[in-house]
């Protein structure tokens, strides 16, 4: 019994990898040609855009030690492609912690719905009619900052697009966590990639962001 306890919890560390997603390819996120449609009629519609993301740079699950976070390079294609504006979630709370120590402390902050602080604002969010949201994902959801974010800014009546970096846990409980935040928003099903394959397989975020009508 104890021996099964620990493989469990040595799994469930595994899944805080800081660049959490699904496969090489965009694994059907979509889920369905009635929301491939409505996803492409976001991009038709127009409207301007932006990248709200969370990304760790340091001591990363199967990447090591890394200056630029694994969400910020997808961050920056979507960017790059989409022509969308960028707000990234900054706090220093995790700089220069090992990959282990991060797991616990990230683990504690869920438990205890801790919401860190981050640095900066935006003062023209009702600019944007639609919002990529992005992080890695930490114990199967978002990192406690983003939790800070949403508590902070209201994003109802926006079309609001997750997007993941992970190393086996896909979107986690991601999608659903942003539609309990906004209600009244409309969450497409989201994107997610594996953190090790980011640098390597921009092809991938190229090919979701076709299928939503962006860079056609």
């Amino acid at each position: 019994m104890k021996t099964m306890k620990y493989i469990l919890a040595s799994a469930l560390c595994l899944l805080v990898s800081t660049a959490c997603s699904g496969n090489k390819k965009f694994e059907g996120n979509m889920n369905g040609a009635e929301k491939n449609a409505e996803a492409k009629a976001v991009a038709k519609e127009g409207g301007k855009l932006l990248v709200v993301f969370f990304s760790h740079a340091g001591d990363n699950y199967a990447v090591g030690n890394i200056e630029v976070g694994n969400t910020k390079i997808v961050a920056d294609y979507i960017s790059e492609i989409t022509g969308a504006d960028q707000f990234e979630i900054v706090t220093h709370k995790y700089d220069g912690m090992a990959y282990r120590p991060l797991c616990d402390l990230a683990k504690k902050e869920q438990q205890n719905g801790k919401l860190p602080e981050f640095e900066g604002s935006i003062d023209n969010l009702d600019d944007y009619d639609t919002i990529f949201i992005g992080d890695p994902v930490w114990w199967g959801t978002y990192p406690q900052v983003m939790f800070t974010f949403f508590k902070k800014y209201d994003l109802n009546g926006k079309t609001l697009i997750p997007f993941t970096t992970h190393e086996g846990s896909g979107l986690g409980s991601c999608v659903d966590d942003v539609r309990k935040a906004y209600p009244k928003a409309n969450v497409l099903n989201g994107f997610s990639m594996y953190g090790h394959d980011v640098r390597t397989h921009k092809s991938t975020v190229v090919k979701w962001l076709k299928s939503l009508g962006f860079g056609e």
